[in-house]
């Protein structure tokens, strides 16, 4: 492997002056610096970590940590796109990524010790149980951390606005004329907490009751589960007109179920969560909200190097994003 000193003779130019080409000094030339860059890329030169690590007091490595309450893992195909936006933003500036574990070989440790352990600069909390005493600590010590889709005093929180999200899902759906809507929603996160008030909200503001058996609890990213609770749902002879479903992917457990029934979207209609591409139905688009997870990743990369690299007077501020309703095809407009 080249080292610096081969890439110093290779340029014709002072060890000192391919650090500082490396290390994004102001105080040379544009043109050296191009001719350094492209010099290393010629002759494979990779910087020594330790040695980077110990001269700039920094190890360019993030912690992320992503748990799910399933076994989805990156199945889960919002939070996945999220952390791949992510990895990308930070790799674009000379970091990299490592995931926040309870082991190390077999030695058994908390998160925070485990970040410790690893010397990270930052931390971003992609997808956690924010109630978990173990995340609390992690959030409150002294690594600067960036959270997502939950809000924290110590840590800059981007947030999806599921509230709102939902709520202007639920006002569309009863503009369509419906009035007995059911919602399935996810496990009991701040996500889901979220949504249900937004759904109640809506309802409540447009004066219409809701049953307590319209609202149930599902799983997210689980057709099959939300197949079997569309089917008892539709056993109620005031059976609803609309079902809300956890997700899109979810969606599709639904729509199972109402033609297994006999029944089609122009009987039972249907919406869904996340603004997901779903190429399995024909013909078929779900009335759906669309999150920009694009954004979310990107946002959060940024925000962590900020608090990185320019510490003083960076706001630990909450950031809410706004979700788009998407007028799909299957919420049908009653006479």
């Amino acid at each position: 492997m080249a080292t610096i000193q081969d890439l110093s003779e290779y340029c014709g130019v002072s060890v000192s002056t391919v650090s500082k080409a490396l290390n994004g000094y102001t105080d040379i030339s544009d043109k050296t610096r191009e001719l350094v860059i492209k010099a290393a890329n010629e002759v494979g030169y990779f910087p020594n970590a330790n040695a980077r690590a110990l001269k700039l007091k920094k190890t360019y490595n993030i912690g992320v940590l992503f748990t799910t309450f399933t076994n989805l893992g990156f199945r889960n195909e919002y939070f996945a796109y999220i952390l791949s936006v992510f990895k990308d933003e930070m790799a674009l500036n000379g970091y990299d990524i490592t995931f926040i574990e309870h082991h190390i070989g077999r030695r058994k440790m908390t998160y925070l010790e485990h970040c410790q352990y690893r010397h990270f600069d930052g931390v971003c909390i992609v997808c956690a149980n924010y109630e978990n005493e173990e995340v609390i600590n992690l959030v409150n010590s002294d690594f600067p951390v960036v959270t997502i889709d939950y809000a924290f005093p110590k840590a800059y929180s981007i947030i999806s606005d599921n509230y709102s999200g939902m709520k202007q899902l639920t006002k569309y759906i009863i503009r369509q004329g419906h009035t007995n809507i059911a919602l399935i929603h996810g496990v009991n996160t701040q996500v889901t907490k979220d949504r249900i008030k937004g759904f109640l909200d809506a309802m409540r503001e447009n004066g219409i009751g809701v049953l307590k058996e319209y609202i149930v609890e599902g799983l997210y990213h689980n057709p099959v589960m939300s197949e079997e609770l569309t089917t008892k749902l539709l056993r109620f002879s005031n059976k609803p007109t609309c079902i809300i479903a956890p997700d899109d992917n979810s969606a599709m457990g639904v729509i199972n179920a109402i033609r297994k029934q006999g029944l089609q979207l122009s009987d039972i209609s249907v919406a869904g969560y996340d603004g997901l591409d779903n190429h399995l139905l024909v013909g078929i688009k779900i009335t759906s909200v669309m999150q920009e997870r694009e954004t979310i990743g990107r946002e959060a990369a940024k925000k962590l190097i900020l608090l990185i690299e320019k510490p003083n007077g960076q706001p630990l501020d909450t950031v809410y994003l706004k979700q788009t309703l998407i007028k799909g095809n299957t919420v049908k407009k009653l006479h």
